[in-house]
């Protein structure tokens, strides 16, 4: 295992089954509204715009947002990837209406399985999760490129270091994540962040709201990789 993985499992162990249950309150509640500076309506909104009938949701947390967003389809075909199986779990339960394929599956890895490939993918609070610099992390994208169909677009939130506005809480609680293991965003930032999105798609969207970034981008009319 490298130290990579390992680093990968110690930033997702954080969420057990007594986290998940508080989760909604205390981060999208509780610090995205008042320590990141990016209420949850905001990035809500960002899901009801880009999200398809035909969508992978990858890192799904708590499943807050598929669980109250609009899908252009009242059928839509939902996918969970997480390397976590108390969040699959937890969300499969939580939008049990909708039938939810379950993916386990490290992102920073190579994606092995057969799955039919979608129209849009959602990868929100995962990458200040992951670790490396965004450079490395950036191989997510090049994985997730290989379940989307040509056209199909991926879009999300991270919470950045770099480019952005955060306040002393702000400051402080990045740092106590950051030491924990659970968020390692040292060295992100928009700029890095808009540099990986460009190199591997098109219609590269982003927005900044407090701490947080807001990006949508879309796979070319060729093949994906």
């Amino acid at each position: 295992m490298t130290a990579t993985n390992e680093q990968a499992i110690a930033g997702q162990a954080v969420y057990t089954k007594k986290v998940l249950f508080a989760y909604d309150i205390l981060v999208l509640g509780i610090s995205s509204s008042y320590i990141w500076k990016c209420p949850s309506k905001i990035i809500e909104q960002h899901y009801n715009r880009h999200i398809s009938s035909n969508h992978l949701d990858v890192g799904v947390g708590t499943g807050y947002f598929l669980n109250r967003c609009q899908f252009p389809s009242s059928t839509p075909r939902i996918a969970l990837m997480d390397m976590n199986p108390n969040s699959l779990d937890f969300v499969s339960r939580r939008i049990a209406r909708h039938n939810p394929e379950t993916w386990q599956q490290n992102i920073l890895e190579k994606i092995e399985s057969d799955i039919a490939p979608f129209d849009s993918v959602g990868v929100n609070y995962l990458f200040h999760c992951l670790p490396g610099a965004i450079e490395e992390k950036a191989v997510a994208f090049d994985h997730l490129k290989s379940v989307m169909k040509p056209g199909a677009r991926i879009f999300g939130s991270t919470i950045l270091q770099g480019g952005v506005k955060r306040g002393w809480a702000a400051r402080k609680l990045m740092a106590i994540y950051n030491k924990k293991g659970i968020f390692d965003n040292t060295g992100d930032g928009v700029a890095n962040l808009e540099a990986a999105l460009r190199q591997r798609f098109e219609d590269v969207q982003l927005e900044v709201v407090g701490c947080v970034a807001l990006f949508s981008a879309r796979v070319g009319d060729e093949m994906s990789l």
